[in-house]
């Protein structure tokens, strides 16, 4: 990718692993968490990846960044996840310079998600996205990448009815409660953590069950309250979390840790329990599936349950490919505007060197007075931009008008 003038790297480089290769066990072992960040920086610019950014989700966790080789990403992403080396190599897919930047329109798109036409991910890319560039390892080219997938997203949704019904693993635990779970209005529901997939789910619950019978619990219990009250509904705190388990008749665990926050030693009671984890890692211990009372649904079997309903959207996923080809080919236009800027920006000083000599020599002379360059600099910024036009409109002159141009000003690149 040098040639375009993005990179000293060679190569954009795509590592990822995902629900197609790996369940939610060994999903988790890779998944980057936010706190993660500032280490996963640290141990890339070790690795010597500068510019880079990752998406991780409950089915995927992906890195998008510019490397000499792709090892260098595996190295960074071992080095600060419970994975190692050799298993990450057979599970994950690497992909390379365009097919890298195709798959991550197709990410935003929903295209890639295991509920197809998944649109909450869009949302998930972005603060992913803004975490790196608050870290500083984001450049033009990612900015540029990430703006485009957005276009992408939205331009598919505009356009087709992919995200039509179920459309989100948040939206999936509510479709599962309503079409499933007998009497549903009549259940008790508890959303154990407030994060962004959490507060999709309640909001969820709120548009299609009776949400007086829902309680939240979070950690923090002013975010609990906060949401509560916007929602209008119960919220109890951190303390109350065993209480409100076994008062319950769902459970929905959303809280995004490490480690599970839902244990075997919670369940006290012999009622019938549904847990829904949309955590990756699962966040509900798997040792609860022990008990003869209690159902678990993990991402994975969620995901499966709700796909067969879904068929009809993949009519429109060949509408969807058209439009991230279209846009494809809009991305690499400017990718190749790319090559010109060094000559562009060369012609531009040249043209400031010609006018810092000619106004000092007219100022010696008396010609002028006044250090006033403010029309000289328009008068050059239009220049140039007539020149970047030109290059853009007939790239297949592109090579002899620099020539050209090299010969009458001596451009110095």
């Amino acid at each position: 990718m040098t040639e375009y003038n993005v990179t000293e790297s060679k190569h954009f480089y795509l590592l990822g692993v995902s629900y197609k290769k790996a369940d939610e066990k060994v999903r988790g072992k890779y998944t980057i968490f936010p706190d993660t960040v500032p280490e996963l920086v640290r141990e890339a610019k070790r690795n010597r990846i500068h510019h880079f950014f990752v998406v991780s989700t409950c089915n995927r966790t992906e890195v998008y960044a510019f490397a000499d080789d792709y090892s260098q990403v595996i190295d960074a992403l071992c080095a600060v996840t419970k994975g190692n080396k050799e298993e990450l190599e057979s599970i994950s897919f690497i992909k390379k310079d365009f097919d890298a930047i195709n798959h991550l329109f197709r990410v935003g798109s929903g295209l890639e998600s295991q509920i197809v036409g998944d649109f909450e991910i869009i949302g998930q890319m972005k603060t992913w996205f803004s975490r790196f560039k608050k870290m500083g390892t984001t450049n033009a080219f990612l900015e540029r990448l990430i703006n485009t997938a957005i276009q992408v997203s939205k331009k598919i949704k505009q356009n087709t009815t992919l995200s039509s019904g179920v459309t989100s693993v948040s939206y999936a635990a509510v479709n599962y409660i309503l079409t499933q779970v007998e009497k549903p209005s009549s259940k008790k529901i508890l959303l154990f953590g407030t994060g962004k997939i959490g507060r999709n789910t309640c909001e969820n619950l709120i548009k299609h069950t009776d949400h007086t019978h829902v309680t939240l619990i979070n950690r923090t219990e002013e975010k609990a309250e906060r949401i509560a009250k916007k929602y209008e509904v119960n919220s109890k705190s951190f303390d109350e979390l065993e209480n409100e388990i076994n008062l319950s008749d769902i459970i929905i665990v959303a809280t995004g840790a490490q480690t599970p926050t839902v244990l075997k030693e919670h369940i006290r009671t012999d009622k019938e329990l549904l847990f829904i984890d949309l955590s990756i890692p699962a966040n509900v211990d798997r040792s609860i599936k022990e008990l003869s009372n209690v159902t678990v649904l993990g991402v994975d079997e969620l995901s499966s349950i709700i796909a067969k309903s879904i068929e009809k959207r993949k009519e429109q996923v060949p509408e969807a490919e058209r439009i991230i080809s279209e846009m494809m080919n809009e991305f690499k236009d400017w990718l190749e505007t790319r090559k010109y800027v060094p000559f562009i920006q060369a012609f531009k000083e040249r043209l400031e060197d010609i006018h810092h000599i000619e106004h000092t020599t007219l100022k010696k002379k008396e010609v002028i007075e006044t250090d006033n360059t403010v029309l000289a600099e328009k008068v050059i910024q239009k220049l140039t931009n007539h020149l970047a036009n030109h290059l853009l409109e007939n790239k297949g002159d592109a090579k002899d008008t620099m020539e050209l141009i090299n010969k009458v000003f001596k451009v110095q690149i």
